[in-house]
């Protein structure tokens, strides 16, 4: 199996997580539940080659293609795809995910114009709600749930399954990679840990990366405070975010994939010390420009 090859893992009879190693960069996680006769898809790859793969696993295993898919958040790795489930899936967001969904249109081809991303017709969820949302696949309850504000960004949907003990995140955790924030809110990720928490799901499904446990949740937390720490002494020495996070000692999160996010984090802490209100626009240059000055002048790659 090569290093990106996506395999997919049987969490229970029902539930079924789609793994795209190794969750770097445009290779995101999705996952589908189906009791037999109808299928709920949860998020949809990046690419066309990568949304197709995955429409093919879901027969492999057996199951009818969706009826519903669920947008974790706007993100292109995760929504791109949505398009090669058309016209038979209605997609269900936040309110705010397909908001920015139509905002963002194909975003990712001015991030990494080198990537062929084939056929992406832009599909935004055209079933939303705001807090939560129940949907039910024959008996199996699929609960949506909102953090409350921004967290990795405005629109997170939390999908939950508590007859299963099954959570899937979203962006809300990466297993082995980076965190990334500046979409969204440093203490909005906080906050949506504690709610990741209260669910008291024993298999966790992030939205990079292995499945893991809610061990994942103490991970993430703890890089974040670091961020928050190592934000607020550089915001109180004015120093530029980029000067910050060279200064900062990675400890042992240089472990982690794409540790250049850290540089796009401080600048979402910032944004937080200087008032401003989780999910309001960075500019989205200045923050990729300071990532790739981060990996020694060589740009953010996307590996899907």
């Amino acid at each position: 199996m090569s290093a990106t090859e996506p395999y997919t893992v049987q969490l229970a009879p029902e539930v079924h997580a789609y793994v795209q190693p190794d969750g770097g960069w445009c290779l995101s996680n999705a996952g589908f539940v189906s009791d037999g006769e109808s299928t709920l898809l949860v998020d949809t790859a990046a690419t066309e080659r990568r949304a197709r793969a995955l429409r093919e696993a879901l027969l492999t295993s057996g199951v009818p293609l969706p009826r519903t898919i669920v947008n974790t958040h706007h993100h292109g790795d995760h929504t791109y795809g949505n398009g090669v489930f058309m016209p038979e899936a209605v997609v269900i967001g936040h309110d705010a995910c397909r908001s920015e969904v139509v905002a963002a249109g194909h975003q990712l081809h001015l991030i990494w114009p080198g990537t062929d991303f084939g056929d992406i017709r832009i599909t935004a969820p055209t079933v939303t709600y705001s807090d939560r949302m129940t949907v039910h696949v024959g008996d199996i309850e699929v609960r949506l749930i909102h953090p409350g504000g921004a967290a990795h960004t405005p629109g997170d949907t939390i999908v939950h399954l508590p007859g299963q003990g099954i959570v899937f995140t979203g962006d809300l955790v990466f297993q082995g990679g980076t965190p990334f924030i500046p979409m969204g809110s440093l203490t909005g990720s906080l906050r949506a840990l504690e709610l990741l928490r209260s669910l008291d799901a024993p298999t966790v499904v992030p939205g990079h990366g292995p499945v893991t446990d809610p061990s994942a949740y103490d991970a993430t937390e703890r890089y974040l405070r670091y961020v928050a720490d190592v934000a607020e002494e550089g915001y109180a020495k004015g120093r530029t975010p980029l000067e910050t996070a060279r200064a900062a000692d990675l400890g042992v999160f240089a472990e982690l994939r794409e540790s250049e996010r850290l540089v796009a984090n401080v600048h979402r802490a910032y944004a937080e010390l200087a008032g401003q209100p989780g999910g309001s626009p960075l500019d989205a240059v200045a923050v990729f420009a300071d990532m790739a000055a981060m990996n020694g002048g060589v740009p953010v790659a996307c590996h899907a």
